[in-house]
């Protein structure tokens, strides 16, 4: 399905808005979502899923789904994601934008990690991330289970406890998460002697 930009999205019952970007899985170059900003006054730009879109065509696409629901769904935050060039995802680059998934530059087995599917994990990236002593960092990107696509680890890179170098921490780890904050189940000790995993960025 050819998903076009800046055109007018409608809804089951009516217009909802206007596409403004869409969103890549860098993991498996699969699209994933539609921005779609709202009509005036409000202006706000959500996340769609590309399976609501029912018809695509040149100047118009039609979701099969009501304006109510449209209005339930997650305001769309740039900052959550990663720009990127890719010309043949849509007219302008500057409108593809990426998950900040990376995959291990090697397999990583571990019966005990407990995969989630993306979409699943109620976190973004920027969140901060605090072991049962303190602070640890924020987190930057999600590794990604590179057969399944599931995410496995978060990935801190910046203002972590180990300066510039990335810790990659399971996601069997997070005991809970609430307000943009990461709890996990481990102190900062156990955090220092996480395993480094090498990461391939596919940007």
């Amino acid at each position: 399905m050819e998903l076009s930009l800046n055109v007018e999205v409608h809804c089951s019952d009516g217009r909802c808005g206007r596409s403004t970007h869409i969103i890549l899985n860098p993991a498996n170059d699969q699209v994933t979502h539609l921005v779609v900003r709202e009509k005036k006054p409000s202006r706000v730009e959500r996340l769609v899923p590309v399976s609501w879109v029912s018809t695509s065509a040149a100047e118009v696409l039609v979701l099969g789904h009501t304006l109510e629901e449209f209005s339930q769904l997650e305001p769309f935050n740039q900052t959550e994601f990663i720009y990127t060039d890719l010309p043949y995802h849509a007219t302008d680059p500057k409108l593809t934008l990426l998950w900040p998934y990376v995959t291990p530059s090697k397999r990583v087995v571990d019966s005990q990690i407990r995969p989630i599917p993306p979409g699943q994990l109620a976190v973004r990236r920027g969140a901060r991330v605090r072991a049962t002593d303190g602070p640890v960092g924020r987190i930057d990107e999600f590794l990604v289970d590179t057969e399944k696509c599931h995410i496995t680890h978060l990935v801190l890179r910046e203002g972590n406890l180990l300066g510039k170098k990335s810790i990659t921490i399971p996601v069997s780890e997070i005991d809970h998460i609430e307000e943009k904050v990461v709890h996990l189940k481990i102190d900062k000790k156990a955090v220092r002697m996480m395993p480094t995993i090498k990461v391939k960025r596919l940007w």
